[in-house]
């Protein structure tokens, strides 16, 4: 089993969360280990589309996210990840709360990687499923370097 030293998670929370997005958004990396992530979002009036409901692109935007951070850690230090593919379906409307990604990594791979993400409200309803591919990108990786904090 491969372990994750808490002092690089520390970092890569800390470099997501002011990054211009994931800032943007109001999303942060709750927890991030080998083939598994929690992404969190406080929904705000920004969220919501002209109906007062959290527009769909939001919760995308969360399974994209919880995707992609469920796969990375598998990843060489030296490469990048990216997206291929999203498809998702939305369950049920949510307008306020606490939204909660939760992605795994079901199928990790040389170059492609297979992950699913449920998004969650406050109350555990579960109102969006979805799934990703994932491309490995060599030589693309992020500029935190791991082995500083072995």
């Amino acid at each position: 089993m491969t372990l994750i030293n808490p002092k690089y998670v520390k970092e890569l929370k800390k470099l997501v969360k002011t990054s211009p997005y994931p800032s943007h958004m109001a999303m942060e990396i709750d927890t991030i280990e080998i083939d598994a992530a929690d992404i969190l979002l406080r929904l705000d009036n920004c969220h919501l589309q002209p109906f007062g409901i959290v527009h769909g692109g939001v919760v995308a935007t969360l399974i994209d996210t919880a995707t992609f951070w469920a796969g990375f850690l598998r990843i060489p230090q030296e490469s990048g990840l990216v997206n291929i593919d999203l498809k998702l379906n939305y369950l049920r409307p949510v307008q306020k709360g606490l939204l909660t990604a939760k992605g795994t990594c079901m199928k990790p791979g040389r170059s492609i990687s297979y992950a699913t993400a449920e998004v969650f409200d406050e109350e555990e309803n579960l109102i969006a499923h979805g799934t990703s591919s994932l491309m490995i990108l060599p030589d693309k990786g992020l500029q935190l370097n791991a082995q500083k904090f072995l």
